[in-house]
């Protein structure tokens, strides 16, 4: 908990002070009542005191008091908040090892089946967007808040030869761009952007990860990757039976060097899984807000009843 007026902490020192001073009368009346020699006549001349009732009213008052002084230091919550304006590409591996039957019922299939997951996972607010590679990448939904024509264009993926791991980040990178331009007023700082990457394979074709990497970070664009798959997958081509381990090195390289983070998946439950971490990452931000009416509600609470209690027991206000 933080407080945006810390200084009317102090206060406490008053609420201290008046239990310091509400303790030295109560040992003072203690000391009177022991010096009075005829305690049996004094009980008969003194009105009756509600006795612990006394001390409970005080208690309620001081309660009230103390958490008063908190309110009015204007305490703050941490709270979990959908960000705005942020942009997502999503990109996604269609190399022919996707084909690979190592996740059932596919590599592809269960891509986009936890794909869809997490474009719902999203919030609403949060324009997304869906780039597909393999021997090329191509931008196949310019980032939007529409959530159906990126689940339509993730079922419409088609597998490619080769996997251009670096083009996918360029192209990415491209879309964050021209959505940024065309969203953000002049002098506005462009809004926060990030990039989720999935493959199962080595970047085999058009510009280098490292090349990517310096691209990246140079846009200030976080990379989190996806290694999917499980190292016993294998794709048959030609007759030829082909592993298609996925280059977790590589792929983890790309996310440390960009601030992202690095995942892998081994089975649609896990890719899921997965998905969700990083939405939730994206999707949400802590933000810290005022919650002094709180404590103000619950302070004036306790102050009333201490005065109801004075004027039920007591027949006066305190």
């Amino acid at each position: 908990m933080k407080f945006l007026s810390p200084a009317w902490l102090w206060l406490f020192v008053a609420v201290a002070a008046l239990l310091g001073g509400y303790v030295f009368l109560q040992l003072r009346r203690s000391k009177y009542v022991a010096r009075f020699s005829n305690v049996e006549l004094l009980s008969s001349v003194a009105p009756r005191r509600p006795g612990w009732r006394r001390h409970l009213t005080f208690a309620l008052l001081l309660v009230g008091l103390s958490v008063l002084t908190v309110g009015v230091a204007q305490p703050t919550a941490a709270v979990r908040v959908p960000r705005d304006r942020a942009s997502v590409v999503m990109a996604i591996d269609v190399s022919l090892s996707m084909q690979a039957t190592d996740v059932l019922p596919s590599r592809l299939q269960a891509a986009q089946q936890a794909a869809k997951s997490f474009v719902d996972l999203l919030p609403g607010r949060i324009n997304l967007g869906l780039v597909s590679f393999g021997g090329n990448a191509s931008a196949v939904v310019a980032p939007t808040v529409d959530r159906d024509a990126v689940k339509v264009a993730i079922d419409k993926l088609q597998l490619q030869e080769s996997t251009a791991i670096g083009e996918a980040v360029f192209t990415s990178l491209d879309a964050i761009t021209a959505f940024s331009r065309a969203t953000t007023a002049k002098g506005d700082k462009p809004p926060p952007a990030r990039i989720v990457l999935l493959s199962d394979g080595a970047n085999n074709k058009g510009r280098s990860v490292s090349e990517a990497i310096l691209a990246a970070r140079k846009a200030g664009v976080e990379v989190s990757t996806i290694a999917f798959g499980t190292d016993s997958g294998t794709v048959t081509v030609d007759g030829r039976t082909i592993p298609v381990p996925a280059d977790t090195v590589t792929l983890n390289r790309l996310a440390s060097d960009t601030g992202g983070s690095y995942h892998a998946a081994h089975s649609v439950q896990e890719l899921q899984s997965v998905y969700a971490d990083i939405g939730s990452q994206i999707g949400y931000t802590t933000q810290h807000r005022d919650i002094s009416w709180r404590f103000l509600a619950i302070g004036l609470m306790f102050a009333l009843a201490a005065g109801g209690a004075s004027m039920l027991w007591a027949g006066r206000l305190l």
